[in-house]
Parts: C-alpha cells; structure tokens; sequence
C-alpha cells in the first residue's frame, strides 16, 4: 500500500525554510531533490502496456539515496547481485557503534569519521582473524552504514555480515571456534576496535579535543555479534533490510498537522521490548534530524572487504565456493528483470516508455497522439 504521507510532503511544507535546516550545501541539494521526487519538476514519461495498451502518465524519480521512495528498486537489484556471491558457510551479523562523543565532529567531517569506523571496524576483524588463536585466516566483510536511531538522532554504527570462517595460507577454508557457531569475544573485539578507530582519527589529522579522548577511553565501546544465520540464503534476505535504508521510511509517519506544523512518526522503543510508539515533533525539527543522515557527496555507505572485495570476488571465489561445495539456493527474489514493470491495468502485459517530457509537462493532446502508435516492442 502505498504511504499516506510522505517525507516529500513534510519538505514541501516547509520549502522556504530548507536552506536555514540545511547544515550544508549537499544536505540542501538532497532535500530538494527528495522534495521534487516523481512531481511535473522532474520531467517524466508515458508508458504504454503491450498487452491491454492502456496509457499510463509517470513522473521521474530524484534517485537519491536518501529519499524513500526511490530506494527498493535499488535495493532489489542489489541484492540479486549478491546471490550469486554466497558461501556455504555460518554468517554473522555484527554491529560497530561509535560513542556519542563523536557526534558533532560526524556533523562537520562526515568522511573522516565515518571512513574510519569502516576502517577500524574491518582492522578489527583482520586482527583476530589473522591470529592463529581466534582463526588463523583471511576474512571477509559487507558493511553497511547506518547513521541514525529510531527517533532520527544521530546514532553512527556499522552492520557488518561477517562469512564464519577465513581462508588459511594453505588455502584451505577455516571454520570459526566451534564449527563456526561463535566468531569471537565481543569483549575483546571492543577494546581492539576502541584503540583503531582512535589510532584512525589521529592520523586522518582531525582535531578532536583531549576532553573527548578522555571519554571515550573512560567507557566501554559497544561491538555486538549475533548468533549466525541459519542457512546462506537467509543472508540476502537479511541483507535487504539494511542495505537501502534510510533515516525514516514514508510508512512511518502516521500523521501531518500543516495548521500547526507537527508532524508525527512512529519509532521502536528498545528500552520496552521493541514497543512502538508515537513521537510528535515541529516539521522543522523532523526535517533537522533527517538532514543530519544526509551523507557526503561520493561518500560509500556500502563496502566489501577481504575474500568478499570486488577484486577478489572476480578472481578466487568460483573456485571457494566449489571448494565449499556451496549447494543451490532457493532464490530470494525473482529472477524477471527489473528493467520492466508490471501494467497496474490488466496486470499481465509489461509498461514500456514510448514518450519522454521535461518538467513543461506532456503535451495537452498526448492521448490522442499516442492513441493509435503502435508499441515496437523489439526495442
């Protein structure tokens, strides 16, 4: 179904005021784009159904990476270009957090900070994978950024999709302690991840004051690794959960007040349990928090490591998963190309774009020019 309400609809409401909520020049371009997404702004096209010809009228989408609406089409093709890459092998989820002492430097430096908790995450699993006491092998690992808590403050922590084993010098797979039922002690992972991500920030130049070093020495960093997954293809699964998420989806606001400008959204609460519940906020301080997870330009908020890197996966990873004896896997998703879309009319026949417009809008006449084409449909 789709959402009543819409992150759009909250930046529209508040357009003249998205330069003063903006922290800086990319947060307003993405906030404009998101504001004009799939509106007469964008341009847009004229479909046409090749098996009932029914006519359809579509705006273009922004394809930001943080507007909601314009995310499960890229998260679809994301994941199918991941199940080909599976191992037969126990996966983990494991999560890096960063203190909230950081915060404000996250704000202004977003590509230091956030680069190296992707750094020192990865440094931290190469270290206990390489030492022949925990592993003694060459890891992997997906990460994926996510800056935000359920309330949209700034919360920046990695999910990382860890393969249970590594492969040896000999070359031979190497399962995790306990027939790859238990990746290491998280305990020990934090102080590790603790001294690279600082020993990161002090490279990168970045000042950051002593009273801030001092803090977050004085207190634990949080690492958490959950139980792995039942079967590799439950990974994909999981994965597409949090590969193109954003900060807050249209289906959680539930309510719009423009009189007064409110706007409530719901959020798990995980100090009850997980319990939903309702926040009410000003549009103005809803469109503050969203903008704080708008992300640098060119900045990765997916990346792959180690035997799961795109340079390795090109070359070596046929042969493991042969060695793994890797089994067929239902697939997650269908295999039907994303390219097509399915007609809304007689829900049988396939849209294909026969007219483009630009932001002028179609042509007042368009039905009766378009009528009687017919749909060349070997293009």
């Amino acid at each position: 179904m789709r959402p009543k309400h819409t992150v759009a609809d909250i930046l529209e409401m508040e357009q003249l005021q998205l330069k003063n909520l903006s922290p800086a020049s990319w947060h307003y371009r993405a906030l404009q784009a998101i504001r004009r997404c799939r509106t007469k702004a964008m341009g847009g096209h004229i479909d046409k159904c090749d098996c009932c010809h029914a006519l359809h009228i579509s705006y273009n989408s922004c394809r930001n990476r943080h507007c909601p609406t314009c995310q499960g089409h890229k998260r679809e093709e994301w994941i199918r270009a991941r199940e080909d890459e599976l191992l037969n092998v126990p996966y983990f989820h494991v999560v890096f957090t960063l203190p909230s002492e950081f915060n404000s430097c996250a704000l202004s430096h977003g590509k230091i900070v956030y680069g190296s908790l992707f750094r020192a995450a990865w440094q931290t699993l190469q270290q206990f994978g390489d030492n022949p006491k925990h592993l003694g092998g060459r890891m992997g690992m997906i990460a994926v950024l996510h800056t935000w808590g359920q309330n949209m403050s700034l919360h920046p922590h990695l999910h990382c999709i860890v393969p249970g084993g590594g492969l040896g010098r000999s070359g031979q797979w190497k399962k995790a302690r306990n027939n790859g039922k238990y990746l290491f002690n998280v305990k020990s992972m934090s102080k590790v991840f603790r001294r690279k991500y600082v020993a990161e920030l002090r490279k990168s130049g970045l000042k950051i004051p002593r009273n801030v070093y001092d803090a977050v020495f004085g207190k634990k960093w949080v690492v958490y690794a959950k139980e792995p997954f039942r079967s590799p293809k439950y990974v994909i699964e999981y994965l597409g959960r949090y590969t193109h998420k954003i900060a807050v989806s249209n289906h959680r606001i539930v309510d719009i007040d423009r009189v007064n400008k409110k706007v409530t959204f719901t959020a798990k609460d995980y100090r009850r349990a997980g319990k939903k519940v309702s926040l009410t906020v000003s549009s103005a301080e809803f469109i503050r928090r969203f903008a704080l997870h708008v992300l640098p330009k060119g900045f990765t908020r997916i990346r792959h490591y180690g035997i799961l890197s795109s340079s390795w996966k090109k070359e070596k990873l046929p042969k493991l998963q042969s060695e793994l004896a890797s089994v067929e896997m239902e697939p997650v998703r269908s295999k039907e190309p994303l390219l097509h879309r399915r007609c809304p009319v007689c829900k049988k026949g396939r849209l294909h774009t026969i007219l483009l417009f630009d932001d002028r809008g179609p042509p007042e006449n368009w039905r009766v020019l378009l009528k009687d084409r017919k749909l060349n449909l070997s293009s």
